[in-house]
Parts: structure tokens; C-alpha cells; sequence
């Protein structure tokens, strides 16, 4: 506790005329005077009652999780969980061959990516891409103007194409479209979204085709490409890795935003109806795992922060796993730490008080200071949200960081559980073979504290000889090539470039 919260304190109270030592009653009010000093450490206390996963509560997340998928395969809004159809029943198998795009919208930023492949022999000869910041105004505009930013970028991408990539003659550039949103998937290049995520909320785009969105826009700048695959990030992110490495059975993405995917049989899937006629008998299923919500230990910061956010009661795992959220809930512990019990002493909290002044990046950054004075957690404490700290304050910070990203680890590392506990349920002999499951997205690959969190939750619930055979692997920008790949493999042309 700082000097400064015990001066403020201490103020509050006034004897005009101290008694002499011995007079009775002193004692009486030097206690009062005691139990008034403000302190954090109640509230740090709670939080981490709350905010605990032990192995029981992991437990019954996998097993919720798994149940979760078993009604979603079912029937349409029999839980929490969509588990949406991809209609991706192959895989990229290395012959494809051709200039083939990709552009990849899930956050804050889109990116277009362009991939010369060369088959069996020569893979991928080349790859260039390009990343553009969407402006936080058209992240709350009309649909029209979200898809004509995203087609303007998409259209100055392809213009400087060059160098080692070429289009055969007589060919329209094909591209693979990673839309990482809730989205009913119709086709393979078709998919009417179901709501947005991720603090977007543009309007007119629900219950539209995306890919018609897109195509509009397309044609308006004059330009001339065919989207042939349609794909969530965790869809492309498993097919870019499945590429390389055949034991790729489920992917992850832990970002900005979160998400799963994992291959599943076709006579597994219940609401198919036996409607899609497959030659591999799998399908990629997109769980949509952050509108889980069974089980989770929730804390008043968390249900505040819900309370205010633009879809309340929605998408509960996502808003206590992901990247987008962490840093705000670490944000609100601080302001009612400072408030009630006078962690940063005298500060203005003007700026701690404005929502998502602290981002997750600002709270990764904090717990990797390991200096003796934690000096970087001073600067970002000031620089970030603009209050002063006492090296004790900053200890109670990094304590708060290390107890929100645990729980969000665990969690996440619970939720890959169930999905992998479904699948053997089903299959019989997966724990006893080596299972790849594939992690990208900006959390899982900066965070070092999340990622060992995750995989302490798989080996735990696990155990040690099981979990020896689930490899998580980092698959770094794996669903912009990913989505190139299956463009390929749906490619109107074939594989006879």
C-alpha cells in the first residue's frame, strides 16, 4: 500500500486534541482509525477465489464443451455451441499448382495475401501480403462501406503483382475469403452471416451472403476476381497446417477474438441429413466455441463488462479467453482497487477509468518486467492509464494480470480438451496416436505466460502419457494461406495448370 493511499486516509480523521498516552479510549480510536485505512487486498483476494480453476471446474468446462458439440451436430440451436458446417470435405493435398489469393478479415486489421504454388514438388514458391488497419468508424458503418474499403485494398494488392507470381492467360484470379464471424455456411463459397463479433456492429450485413457483399464491391472498383472458397480463420488455419503435417486434427485461434475447429466424420453430423455427397467422409466443422458460457467462473468485473458491451449475455467463453477482453477486465479490477481501496493513492484516475485504455499487449507487457523496481509496469501504469505507483501497487498489478490470463489459459486449454475428448468418444484410438492441434492468432504467439497456462491445463486434464501425444503447435499466419490452399483445391479450373 502506498504512503500516499495511507496520508489520504489518515487525513480523513482529525483530533483537535490528542489525549495523553493512557487516557482510556485511545486505543479504542487508533483501531477505528486502522480498520478505515483503504487497502487492495481484499479485492485481490476475491478476485482470485473467483477467478480459480481447479482440476474439478476444468473438468466438468471439457466435459460441458463436449457435450455442447454433440447438440449442436445435432440440430440448429439445440446449444450454446453453432457448429457450423464448413462444406470443406478435402483438404489441400500438396498438388495444387497457380497464382490463387486470399484475404482474411477477422479483426481489427484485414490482410490480402497472394501465393504462387507449385505442386508436390516445389510446394509454395512464393508469398507476398499486405495488412490494412480498418478505421474504427467503418467498424460501426453500413455494410456498403466496410466491403468498399476492404475491395479498395484488395484491388491496389493485386495491381502490384509482379515478379515471381503469374495468371495463365484467359484466367480470373480466384481467391479464398477467411470471413472470421458467425456465419451460416451455405456452400463452399457462399455464407449468410449470423451476427457480428468482435466489437463490430456494422449494419445491414445480418443475414446476408458475405461473399455477395464482397463480389459488389468487387465489381464497383471494376475489378475482376472469383471468390472460391469461402472460410472461417480456424478453418483456413487447420487446412494451412494440414498442408504440412497430416496429424493436423483440430485448430484453435487465440487472438483478438477466439475460435475452433476440428475435423469431424460426416456420420457424426446428425443435422446433415445425409444432404452432402462426400468423398472423404469428413467434414471441417467451425465450432464457434466463444458462445460457450457452461460453467465458467465469472466475476462482477466480468458480468459489468458484459453488462456494457455491444451483445450482452453473448459469446461468455470469448469475452474470458481472448485478447479483445483481458486487458478490460484487468482495467476494471484496477479502477475499483484504486476507488475502494486506494491502490494508486492520490492519481487521477480519469484515464484508467475510460473503457479499454488498457489493452492486452499493455498487460502482457507488464508481466514479462522483471526488473527489481518493475519499471516497465511503472511506465505503462503511467504512460497507458495515467496513475503513479508504488512498487507494492505494482506487484498487486502483475498479481491481478497473472490471475486473469491463468484462468483464461486454463479455460482455453479446457475447451481444446473437450474438443479432443469428443473426438476420441467417437473415433476410439486418437489419445494413442500423435494429434496435432494448430494455434494462431496474436495471444497464444505473444503471450508466454497464456500459452503455458493452456498447455499446464491439456496436460492436467490429460495426464502425462496421454498429453505426450497432443502436440500444440504454433501455426504462425495460417489461415490467410490456408484459405489460398482450399481457393486451389476448389479451384473452377481444376489442378491442371
Amino acid at each position: 500500500m502506498s504512503a500516499a493511499a495511507n496520508a489520504s486516509a489518515f487525513r480523513s480523521f482529525h483530533l483537535m486534541h490528542p489525549p495523553p498516552a493512557g487516557v482510556p479510549g485511545v486505543n479504542r480510536i487508533t483501531m477505528a482509525l486502522r480498520s478505515n485505512v483503504l487497502t487492495p487486498a481484499p479485492i485481490l483476494k476475491k478476485l482470485k477465489k473467483d477467478c480459480a480453476t481447479p482440476l474439478p471446474l476444468l473438468r466438468h468446462v471439457a466435459d460441458a464443451m463436449a457435450t455442447d458439440m454433440r447438440a449442436g451436430l445435432a440440430a440448429d440451436g439445440a446449444g450454446d455451441l453453432p457448429m457450423i458446417l464448413s462444406y470443406v470435405d478435402s483438404l489441400p493435398t500438396g498438388n495444387e499448382k497457380g497464382l490463387f489469393y486470399a484475404l482474411d478479415l477477422g479483426g481489427t486489421n484485414f490482410r490480402v495475401l497472394r501465393v504462387q504454388l507449385g505442386g508436390k514438388d516445389e510446394r509454395v514458391i512464393a508469398t507476398e501480403f499486405d495488412q490494412v488497419s480498418i478505421p474504427q468508424e467503418l467498424m460501426f458503418g453500413t455494410s456498403e462501406e466496410l466491403f468498399n474499403f476492404i475491395a479498395t485494398g484488395l484491388a491496389k494488392f493485386a495491381q502490384k503483382e509482379g515478379g515471381e507470381f503469374h495468371l495463365p492467360s484467359g484466367r480470373k484470379r480466384e481467391i479464398g475469403f477467411t470471413f472470421s464471424f458467425p456465419v451460416k455456411q451455405t456452400s463452399i463459397d457462399s455464407g449468410i452471416l449470423i451476427k457480428w463479433t468482435k466489437g463490430f456492429a456494422v449494419s445491414g450485413t445480418a443475414g446476408r451472403d458475405v461473399v455477395a457483399c464482397l463480389n459488389e464491391a468487387m465489381e464497383k472498383q471494376g475489378f475482376d476476381m472469383r471468390v472460391s472458397a469461402l472460410v472461417n480463420d480456424t478453418v483456413g488455419t487447420l487446412a494451412g497446417a494440414r498442408y504440412w503435417d497430416d496429424d493436423v486434427m483440430v485448430a484453435v485461434i487465440l487472438g483478438t477474438g477466439t475460435n475452433a475447429c476440428y475435423i469431424e466424420r460426416v456420420d457424426a453430423i446428425p443435422k446433415l441429413h445425409g444432404r452432402l455427397n462426400s468423398t472423404t467422409g469428413l467434414m471441417i466443422i467451425n465450432t464457434e466455441w466463444g458462445a460457450f458460457s457452461n460453467g465458467l467462473p465469472l466475476t462482477e468485473f466480468d458480468r459489468d463488462m458484459d453488462d456494457a458491451s455491444i451483445n450482452p449475455g453473448e459469446q461468455i467463453f470469448e469475452k474470458t479467453i481472448s485478447g479483445m477482453y483481458i486487458g478490460e477486465i484487468v482495467r476494471r479490477v484496477l479502477v475499483k482497487m484504486a476507488t475502494e481501496g486506494g491502490l494508486f493513492g492520490e492519481s487521477v484516475l480519469e484515464r484508467l477509468s475510460t473503457p479499454f485504455v488498457l489493452r492486452t499487449p499493455d498487460i502482457c507487457a507488464m508481466q514479462q518486467d522483471n526488473s527489481p523496481d518493475l519499471e516497465a509496469v511503472e511506465a505503462t501504469l503511467y504512460e497507458v492509464a495515467g496513475v503513479k505507483s508504488n512498487l507494492n501497487a505494482r506487484k498487486m498489478v502483475v498479481d491481478v494480470c497473472d490471475t486473469i490470463v491463468k484462468r483464461g489459459g486454463h479455460l482455453a486449454g479446457a475447451g481444446i480438451v473437450g474438443i479432443l475428448q469428443k473426438m476420441e468418444e467417437d473415433s476410439k484410438g486418437l489419445f494413442g496416436k500423435r494429434t496435432v492441434v494448430a494455434m494462431d492468432g496474436g495471444l497464444y504467439e505473444n503471450y508466454p505466460q497464456y500459452r503455458q497456462y493452456l498447455q499446464d491445463a491439456v496436460t492436467e486434464l490429460l495426464g502425462l502419457e496421454i498429453s505426450k501425444n497432443i502436440i500444440i503447435e504454433h501455426s504462425k499466419d495460417g489461415s490467410g494461406i490456408g484459405a489460398a490452399l482450399l481457393a486451389a483445391a476448389n479451384s473452377k479450373y481444376g489442378q491442371d495448370v
